[in-house]
């Protein structure tokens, strides 16, 4: 649905409700990972930018100003980016989430606007500074979200995956406790019209979660976030 993971507002409200004295030591966060622990995961810059014309009628074109050719060439800069790269995380990558704009065929169009998402790898100071450079004052832009990219903690003796290109709450949970990401389905039916995860997944996901549980209560195998 178009209304979905607008932004990180319930993990942000849960994140307020951890208890305050002797807190949780772990927080197992579900997500489709199929099945597997995951060791690292991408970060997310989603930013809105929006254009301003002045319309006319399209006989006329010297009479208006589109809005539309001012977000496609600003678009075009923002795609010629160099993107920053991760040894274990790998590239980062640019989805054109949604654009709209214009009123009619055959009227200059005096407004348009795109939804943007970066799957970031690294810190996004150097990558601001370009996207600030290749959007000029013909644009305006803003920031609507950003979670970073996060290393996470593993427990020996169940199956890991060195990484997912997903975006996770997990950095806006910290007062939950040292995070790990683990569940059933995959991330690759998600936002589809075959969004599922099968019974079996599911019940097998109930053995590894009490017997995550279990260990880490226990201090058993944890195994630290990797450092690159």
């Amino acid at each position: 649905m178009w209304w979905e993971e607008r932004n990180s507002a319930g993990a942000l409200a849960a994140n307020l409700c951890a208890p305050a004295v002797q807190g949780p030591r772990y927080l197992i966060n579900g997500e489709p990972t199929e099945g597997k622990l995951i060791r690292a995961g991408k970060g997310v810059l989603r930013l809105n930018i929006t254009a301003q014309g002045r319309a006319a009628h399209s006989a006329y074109p010297e009479l208006g100003e589109s809005a539309i050719e001012k977000l496609l060439a600003a678009l075009a800069r923002l795609r010629r980016i160099p993107l920053p790269e991760d040894r274990l995380l790998g590239a980062t990558t640019l989805n054109l989430g949604t654009i709209s704009g214009g009123r009619a065929p055959n009227v200059i169009a005096d407004q348009a606007q795109a939804e943007l998402m970066f799957r970031t790898v690294t810190d996004t100071t150097r990558l601001r500074a370009a996207i600030a450079a290749a959007l000029t004052e013909e644009v305006e832009f803003r920031y609507v979200l950003e979670i970073p990219p996060v290393r996470l903690a593993t427990v020996a003796g169940y199956p890991t995956a060195a990484r997912v290109a997903f975006g996770t709450d997990v950095p806006q949970l910290g007062n939950w406790g040292t995070p790990l990401l683990y569940g059933p389905g995959s991330i690759h039916l998600a936002h589809t019209p075959e969004e599922r995860i099968s019974k079996a997944e599911l019940v097998a996901a109930v053995g590894v979660y009490a017997g995550l549980t279990r260990d880490l209560l226990a201090e058993k195998g944890v195994q630290s976030p990797p450092s690159d």
